[in-house]
């Protein structure tokens, strides 16, 4: 049986354009904060955890790829937890990814405010009021209807690939491998933790799913795209986390800015103004397709049951959901008190986050697994993808009792609204985020 249709599906994308959606989606804010947090959890020995996640992220990337390519539906990771298992597993993938946002928002921002306080100092302080800032900017923006163009979030993409290897280019020459010793200062099982903070980088390889029957030819493209795309954003955080370790040495673990702090080293403390710049405008953009995701999401799934009807407004094409907008601002402010209230530390934020993503991907594996073909690459790509799920799942500990309270609020609503509205047809599967809500981070990292 073959794996997918070999001809073309009218659609425009090639598999170079996928290979720019695909660094677009994966590439995010969790690069200019994430290896100084991992350096601080397992220090030189977090390259190992870069290099894990990297080797990692390639049968995830495949069997998503092979997924989209077999079944091309804008709904995605939801569409094929509804073919695998039905609604309830389709509605908690939905309520993972909404209410993965608000934390991860709360992260983005004040990864964002970290660079404005480097470059100008004040600290704390400087570092909360640019967050707050950032996340009033972009609700506004998203109530007012204003969105970032997909042209726009390419341009910012390749901003960031450009600010990593600027930075790597500028610093690399002050390495001293010297930094590497002691290799594993916090003992061998410090990578685990390393890792589980840097799934956040590496989220997105189920976003190019919603545009697969946009390829021309899925089932040629997308495979290629996916294995590019791999290469590519591997190579960029392998190289950045070895000049953070080696030029920054133990200063490293105390940085919140640690592309700012490179640069710095290689063109002198004013680039420290550039690299705040870029941070915010990267931040902003990133922030911007993670609040207006989520808000299309939860109007969605309001529309479709899995939420109250309530937030169903805004659902159709052309209106703006404000009232999931509402929410989701709500809950991001709410994350952000709460972690510079009680000093918590913007880990338990993308630790929080990576841990729904985790869940979705779990979600998303295992109904490879059932769809797609024995014999097929696909399948194949599906059974490693389940091993790499595993060892993500063993890394996120803790944090795995957010998505699993999430997904039993899920099917707990669910019931509920079954028995208060009992239908002869079951809704459809609520869609997930568009390509630009994946981004990193919520992912979207």
């Amino acid at each position: 049986m073959s794996e997918v249709k070999t001809e073309s599906s009218g659609g425009r994308l090639t598999a170079v354009q996928g290979t720019a959606m695909y660094v677009g989606a994966v590439l995010g804010t969790g690069v200019i904060a994430l290896p100084a947090l991992a350096a601080e959890a397992a220090g030189p020995a977090s390259l190992l955890a870069w290099l894990a996640l990297v080797l990692l992220s390639a049968p995830l990337a495949f069997t998503f790829a092979a997924l989209g390519a077999r079944y091309p539906d804008a709904g995605g990771v939801a569409t094929y937890a509804m073919k695998a298992f039905g609604e309830r597993a389709s509605a908690v993938v939905g309520w993972c990814f909404y209410l993965a946002v608000p934390p991860g928002a709360a992260a983005a921002a004040l990864f964002g405010g970290a660079y404005v306080s480097a470059a100008l100092g004040g600290g704390t302080t400087t570092t909360t009021v640019t967050a707050i800032g950032l996340m009033v900017v972009v609700t506004a923006a998203n109530a007012l209807g204003l969105r970032v163009t997909g042209k726009l979030q390419f341009m910012l993409a390749g901003l960031l690939v450009t600010l990593l290897l600027v930075a790597v280019a500028l610093s690399l020459p002050k390495a001293d491998t010297a930094n590497l010793e002691p290799f594993a200062p916090h003992g061998w099982m410090a990578i685990g933790p390393a890792a589980a903070l840097l799934v956040w980088s590496f989220a997105g390889w189920e976003a190019i799913t919603h545009l697969a029957g946009e390829f021309r030819h899925p089932a040629r493209d997308l495979p290629r795209a996916a294995a590019a795309a791999v290469v590519i954003v591997g190579g960029l955080y392998l190289l950045v986390a070895f000049a953070v370790v080696t030029v920054l040495g133990d200063d490293a673990a105390a940085s919140s800015a640690p592309l700012g702090e490179l640069m710095a080293r290689g063109l002198g403390g004013d680039a420290r103004f550039l690299a705040a710049g870029a941070a915010l405008l990267l931040t902003m953009g990133a922030m911007n397709a993670y609040y207006a995701g989520a808000a299309n999401l939860g109007a969605a799934l309001g529309r479709d049951g899995a939420l109250p009807g309530w937030f169903a407004r805004g659902s159709v094409a052309g209106e703006v959901p404000r009232r999931s907008l509402a929410l989701v601002s709500t809950l991001s402010f709410l994350a952000l008190f709460v972690v510079v209230s009680t000093g918590l530390g913007i880990e338990s934020l993308v630790l929080l986050t990576t841990g729904s993503f985790v869940a979705v991907y779990a979600i998303g594996v295992a109904a490879a697994v059932r769809l797609l073909p024995k014999g097929t690459k696909g399948r194949v790509s599906a059974l490693l993808a389940l091993v790499a799920v595993v060892a993500l799942l063993i890394m996120a500990g803790f944090y795995l009792l957010w998505p699993l309270a999430v997904a039993g609020a899920a099917l707990l609503y669910l019931r509920l609204n079954r028995r208060r509205h009992p239908r002869d047809e079951q809704p459809e599967a609520a869609p997930e985020p568009s390509l630009e809500t994946a981004g990193d981070g919520p992912g979207a990292s």
